[in-house]
């Protein structure tokens, strides 16, 4: 390839977890990284992914009647389309069940069972179900299996065994000797510690009569593939092991692992002896990550306080939880979520210091200079403020770069947003509105262009952490089509704006966030969720209106995208409808829908309601339905329509 590299990776998400708020983290900080690589000119990869074999997916397929294949296919769907709805750019979404994957780690298998690496022993240990892993007696803490807590039953089998043993002190070298490998370097010292013991062996199958849903072992077949072996391999499957030399050489050299810290051992243990067993290299570096509490909690769903990223995404949008994220917290350290630290963070940082910025600085060039954008002004006509932005702009994008390199996005945006604060400053300091009021308007356009020259430096480097606010900047800034403008090579110098560009306002980035309302009881809320559903007749619904009345009632189509029930109510329904906008809407019509008809129809909708609560879930907009002693019927259309359109 012509370009140099960059590879990124998730973990791959076990299909059986609901997707969180740490998951979100981790993908999210990916995507940013692959994107800022990308606008650097590299050729860039980002896997991502689901992990799909073991005992649990095959215990869970079994209750609810599916085979397990069945119940993958159903379960991955939550995971693509949240990443859908979080704007993530991967390359590739990799399935440990896809046969591309099956057959690496066979491959795999083989050649290291042929070079003597794997062998058959009998073991007898403790085993945790949940973690489908083994441990010895002095792993076990007060009995119970020392990463989870949970109890562990003693089996004892014959297995296939990896001699893990017979590279410790090439691991132990390799680490010493690589500092970057694993970061950070809290994480390094520990794996450093575990390493003072002897590594043990790792039991790498599973006995068909006890587990047939995994990887069959290509030398035996009464096995199958212990699936922490088998989901590793999947960051050498997708760059092409085995199948695209050329392609999978120029990747896997440069490849940044990001994780949490919980599956620190597997991957920086485990993965690099596979790995060195192989032939193959380990990656150039694994990062692990903090988890996230919420105010101050571990998440816990006995505790009901895990954070659900689609109701996140429905009131906040994924730029704002994409910000705030990376911006909270530096990369590796826990980090802590609540609503009240996220709408800080919108009110003032992106409301009042970016969107504050884009806005009157449009604003006044729609005033002063007929919204297009004045010529590049000479170095004589460029005075000390012009001049001190332009070394601040050359020092956020050197940090930019900096921070990006070593993973440390909150330093980055803070650099960033520090150039932000020079740049509103830079406005009260030049004072426009001053200069035309003087008529030296030579000095007000030398002004006007140095301020949006700044702002087109803000897009780009905001634009891998937040895509779309970083296009609709590009938009309003007249070079959506630019895209020469928008990399990080066209910060190098100053002047890439071009005079005579036409620049257009547009609403506000983030309007502010106001407090949001005490949450209603369970009562209230089904109050009012009968009385949206009045049937005709009822006390109250006689009342005549003027035409002026109902004119104000916006009622436009909509198209129902996702359905799904509200947690404890017998009757509300939570949809995101596409009215030509995303919106969730929340109805009270259980009773005679199951979320699963909704999808895909044709609705009428009140587009204009004041957003309500319904135990707890906020509804923007009202659906349409007739109802009477036979039940009740959605408002549709008898022929197909468009989504937006006025309904009258």
């Amino acid at each position: 390839m012509s370009k140099e590299t960059f590879y990124v990776t998730t973990p791959i998400y076990y299909v059986n977890d609901v997707p969180h708020i740490g998951h979100v983290y981790t993908t999210v900080a990916a995507d940013v990284i692959a994107r800022y690589m990308r606008v650097s000119g590299r050729e860039v990869m980002f896997l991502t992914g689901t992990d799909e074999h073991g005992q649990k997916v095959e215990q869970a397929a079994r209750e609810r009647g599916k085979t397990p294949q069945e119940h993958c296919d159903e379960m991955v769907v939550r995971f693509k389309d949240l990443w859908r709805r979080f704007n993530i750019s991967n390359d590739d979404f990799i399935r440990t069940t896809e046969d591309r994957h099956v057959k690496v780690v066979q491959h795999f298998l083989q050649k290291l069972f042929d070079s003597g690496d794997i062998y058959k022993s009998s073991y007898s240990g403790w085993y945790c179900v949940p973690d489908e892993r083994f441990w010895t007696e002095k792993d076990l803490v007060d009995g119970n299996c020392p990463d989870c807590g949970r109890g562990v039953v003693q089996i004892e089998e014959s297995n296939y065994f990896f001699r893990m043993s017979k590279y410790q002190d090439w691991l132990i070298g390799h680490i010493e000797g690589n500092p970057d490998f694993i970061r950070p370097e809290s994480r390094r010292n520990e794996m450093l510690g575990f390493l003072r013991k002897p590594l043990e062996d790792l039991c790498i199958s599973r006995p068909k009569n006890r587990l047939h849903w995994g990887v069959e072992i290509p030398f035996d077949s009464d096995y199958v593939t212990y699936v922490w072996f088998d989901a590793l391999i999947n960051y050498v499957t997708s760059p092409g092991y085995t199948t695209d030399d050329d392609r999978f050489s120029s990747f896997w050299t440069n490849c940044t692992h990001l994780i949490g810290k919980d599956i620190l051992t597997t991957h920086t243990i485990y993965w690099p002896t596979m790995l060195r067993g192989e032939g193959l290299a380990p990656p150039a570096r694994v990062f692990a990550h903090g988890w996230w509490t919420v105010e101050g909690r571990k998440m816990s769903k006995s505790v009901g306080n895990v954070v659900e990223p689609n109701m996140l995404l429905d009131k906040y949008g994924a730029d704002a939880i994409r910000y705030f994220l990376l911006r909270e917290v530096p990369f590796g350290l826990v980090g802590d979520f609540s609503h009240a630290a996220l709408v800080g963070r919108i009110n003032s940082d992106l409301a009042n210091d970016l969107g504050n910025l884009l806005q009157r600085s449009l604003g006044m060039l729609e005033k002063y200079r007929d919204a297009v954008i004045p010529p590049v002004p000479s170095d004589a006509q460029m005075g000390d403020l012009s001049r001190e932005l332009v070394e601040a702009s050359r020092r956020a994008v050197a940090e930019l770069e900096e921070h990006m390199s070593a993973l440390a996005f909150d330093r980055a945006l803070k650099s960033v947003w520090e150039f932000i604060g020079r740049a509103n400053k830079y406005i009260d300091s030049a004072a426009p509105w001053t200069l035309s009021k003087e008529g030296k308007d030579t000095k007000l356009d030398s002004v006007m262009y140095t301020l949006f020259e700044a702002i087109r430096q803000v897009a780009v480097m905001i634009n891998p952490f937040m895509p779309e606010t970083g296009q609709k900047m590009f938009r309003q800034l007249g070079i959506a089509q630019k895209k020469d403008l928008h990399t990080i090579t066209s910060l190098k110098s100053w002047g890439g704006f071009q005079g005579g560009t036409r620049t257009f306002r547009g609403p506000a980035l983030f309007p502010r966030i106001e407090e949001v309302p005490e949450v209603e009881t369970g009562k209230e809320q089904d109050k009012k969720s009968e009385a949206r559903s009045q049937k005709p007749g009822d006390k109250g619904m006689e009342n005549v209106v003027t035409i002026e009345d109902f004119a104000r009632v916006e009622l436009v189509t909509g198209k129902v995208l996702e359905a799904e029930a509200v947690p404890k109510s017998k009757k509300l329904i939570r949809m995101i409808v596409d009215t030509g906008e995303k919106r969730q809407i929340v109805a009270g019509i259980a009773e005679y829908y199951q979320p699963a008809d909704l999808v895909g129809k044709a609705i009428a909708v009140v587009g204009n309601l004041a957003p309500a609560k319904l135990m707890g879930v906020e509804s923007n907009g009202m659906l349409l339905a007739a109802h009477d002693d036979d039940g009740l019927a959605l408002v549709t259309f008898d022929k197909e329509v468009g989504v937006g359109v006025r309904i009258k």
